[in-house]
């Protein structure tokens, strides 16, 4: 399964926002793209071609997704009812991966697609590993019986804390262990500081 293995925290910086939660720390002591701190050279103003691309990777990096997957699901996006920015930012929204991630049961995206592509969970009772699977209203995630014994679901409290604001679309229980989709993703929901505008803008040039 193709994947991006760039290091986080480098295109966090290149995109001046904090796309893993590890990267926080990391633009506060370095803030600048990568290549430029050491020189210390003046960055010129972005054009708008430069925001609409920056805005496009910043999005595609943060949810995890390879450019082809991207450029489909915006030309999915762009083909369904509605403003085809928000419906972007619901269909990564609804994403296996990205609900895991959003249950709290997985410290980064990263990491709850790692726990998906792995076969920790069930999906409707059945095993899955496709970190990329659309949810639905109703559907059920639990951990799969044999992985209730590994030390990181034993220690689910440690590893991955409860989040602080799970979002009003999904059930949690800790203590079963499992995730209900109970509605449909809200723009107000989706991660803040994104302006789906400008991606909109980038493929419709």
């Amino acid at each position: 399964m193709a994947r991006d293995t760039q290091s986080i925290v480098k295109m966090s910086r290149r995109e001046g926002y904090a796309l893993h939660p590890k990267a926080h720390k990391a633009l506060v002591k370095r803030s600048t793209p990568p290549g430029q701190a050491a020189s210390g050279q003046y960055r010129k103003k972005s054009s708008q071609y430069s925001l609409q691309l920056r805005e496009k990777q910043k999005v595609k990096r943060l949810y995890g997704l390879l450019e082809k997957q991207f450029s489909n699901l915006m030309k999915e996006a762009s083909r369904s009812r509605g403003q085809s920015g928000q419906v972007l930012l619901s269909l990564l929204e609804q994403r296996a991966d990205n609900v895991v991630y959003r249950s709290g049961l997985a410290p980064s995206r990263r990491a709850a697609r790692q726990l998906v592509t792995h076969g920790h969970f069930m999906l409707n009772g059945k095993r899955f590993d496709v970190p990329s699977l659309r949810l639905k209203q109703g559907d059920v995630l639990t951990v799969r019986k044999h992985s209730l014994n590994t030390d990181y679901f034993k220690r689910i409290d440690e590893t991955s804390p409860p989040a602080e604001n799970i979002v009003s679309w999904i059930k949690v229980d800790r203590k079963k262990l499992t995730i209900n989709v109970s509605g449909a993703p809200s723009r107000e929901e989706a991660e803040p500081d994104i302006n789906e505008q400008l991606i909109v803008e980038y493929y419709s040039r």
